[in-house]
């Protein structure tokens, strides 16, 4: 297993692109699954898409204190509720910003064993899996940031307000 180098917005154009289906399971893929879960762990973040680390193929990992989620060809076959949150991102590092998503999604993707599943993702965990979903697309969450929240976030975590 290793640490991989994560991607920056308005370094690495990777995180523009159009990430690829992935066609075959393997055990290069789960490798990469892995070391996206270990680099993601490393990092002390929640979320982790395959172009985050430079490889656009259609492959993310999550968790967000339940366990880890390991997502291969994920799509949201539906989506409802709306709510307005701050999010962050480990390819645009000391920035964060609000961002309108779904309050519930139904997911589903294949497992590391190329299974079909089917799961439901509300509050937190489905603004996690649409934030790793639309880099799957090219889409980074400042292109849907309502407004940036990083000078008031720093001062809360300083215990300034």
């Amino acid at each position: 297993m290793a640490v991989l180098k994560i991607m920056k917005l308005g370094v690495d154009d990777v995180l523009r692109k159009k990430a690829h289906p992935v066609k075959l399971i393997d055990r290069r893929t789960q490798a990469l699954l892995k070391d996206m879960a270990e680099t993601m762990y490393a990092a002390e973040g929640v979320g982790l898409a395959a172009p985050q680390v430079g490889i656009l193929r259609r492959i993310a990992v999550i968790d967000v204190g339940d366990g880890l989620v390991e997502l291969i060809n994920p799509e949201i076959i539906s989506a409802e509720g709306a709510e307005v949150g701050p999010e962050g991102c480990l390819s645009v590092p000391g920035r964060r910003g609000t961002v309108e998503r779904p309050t519930k999604v139904v997911v589903r993707a294949l497992d590391r064993k190329g299974r079909q599943i089917e799961f439901t993702a509300e509050g937190f965990f489905a603004r996690a899996v649409c934030h790793e979903l639309d880099h799957l697309d090219g889409i980074v969450y400042v292109d849907k940031m309502i407004e940036d929240v990083t000078e008031q976030m720093k001062k809360e975590e300083e215990g300034e307000v």
